[in-house]
């Protein structure tokens, strides 16, 4: 027979629930830089596509001589 048979069972312990009042606003923002990442690669891919040159691009030059 076994050690410990009768009594009060305890009950097993729950997960503790997350605040999402917390979580919505930073889940909001980063969902909001991800879509503006987006939408700029997009422009970006479709710059590169049409075959216009890169803004700032070139030949850089170092201050030696």
């Amino acid at each position: 027979m076994s050690g410990r048979q009768g009594g009060k069972l305890k009950p097993l312990k729950q997960k503790k629930k997350q605040k999402e009042e917390d979580f919505e606003d930073e889940d909001a923002a980063f969902k909001a830089k991800q879509k503006a990442d987006a939408a700029a690669k997009k422009a970006l891919m479709s710059n590169i596509k049409a075959g216009k040159p890169l803004v700032g691009g070139g030949i850089k030059k170092s201050g030696k001589k």
